[in-house]
């Protein structure tokens, strides 16, 4: 598939810009790495890992612009966003992939706790939604935004009141987008499974054998995703396959959870 079938360019345009969030490590670098290669010019937006960010230009080249900037600030946002539209043009693509976790019992959850992750995995998907989507709208080319989810924004956790609300408030956003934004914008979310990343390993000790195992056991594949094979999803939801799916949930998970 190449970047003219996906974004509907020619080669003598230049390529179409897309924009991902949490862009240069586990998932999201996955996804830089698959619209790279599909032909696009990739801002991948980070928020403070700068040696991630070097890396993922080192593996991807002149094709991955990164851009630092705090989703839960709207203000930067909204300024990171403009300076990507005048640079590249409108995003044919916008991928809300930055997320974070901070588990707390809920009674034992603080105002802080409970506002770092709403700002960064709700509003924030609010604010470069917000930032870009006029510019995407008014383009003379279609657009695809896939807000990118997570099992327990349908299946609730203990520990994680927080995530959950997020998640689930991103896949009602999704629908209210989609809405919206037709005919010229297609909106869906994805929702990974358990996927084979730094974090996933780190949170959920999975260099124990048994923990690993005790994973697996809930998986009917048996198996963790690759980050690759989530990519695998996005491409699917960024092609003209796609075409008329709007305002779904797409859900990789290895069949853990038959919603």
């Amino acid at each position: 598939m190449t970047a003219a079938a996906v974004a509907g360019t020619t080669a003598a345009t230049r390529p179409p810009a897309a924009v991902v969030s949490g862009g240069t490590r586990g998932i999201g670098l996955a996804f830089s790495r698959r619209l790279v290669k599909l032909g696009f010019r990739v801002n991948a937006l980070y928020r403070s890992d700068e040696d991630g960010a070097r890396g993922a230009v080192r593996e991807l080249g002149p094709r991955l612009n990164t851009v630092r900037v705090d989703l839960s600030d709207g203000a930067s946002v909204a300024e990171a966003a403009e300076a990507v539209v005048a640079e590249y043009g409108p995003p044919v693509v916008l991928v809300n992939n930055a997320g974070m976790n901070v588990d707390r019992p809920f009674l034992e959850m603080s105002h802080d706790d409970w506002r770092r992750v709403i700002d960064t995995n709700l509003s924030g998907v609010f604010y470069l939604t917000r930032a870009l989507a006029p510019a995407m709208v008014a383009s003379d080319t279609d657009a695809t935004i896939v807000n990118v989810g997570a099992t327990t924004g349908i299946r609730p956790r203990r520990n994680g009141a927080n995530y959950c609300a997020s998640k689930a408030g991103l896949l009602h956003l999704t629908k209210c987008l989609a809405l919206e934004l037709a005919p010229r914008v297609r909106v869906n979310c994805l929702i990974p499974g358990n996927t084979e990343t730094d974090e996933l390993v780190e949170r959920f000790n999975l260099n124990d054998p048994d923990a690993r195992r005790g994973m697996l056991d809930e998986i009917p594949q048996r198996r963790i995703a690759d980050p690759e094979e989530i990519a695998n999803a996005l491409e699917f939801l960024v092609s003209p396959n796609s075409a008329y799916m709007t305002g779904q949930k797409l859900v990789v998970d290895g069949g853990q959870f038959m919603w």
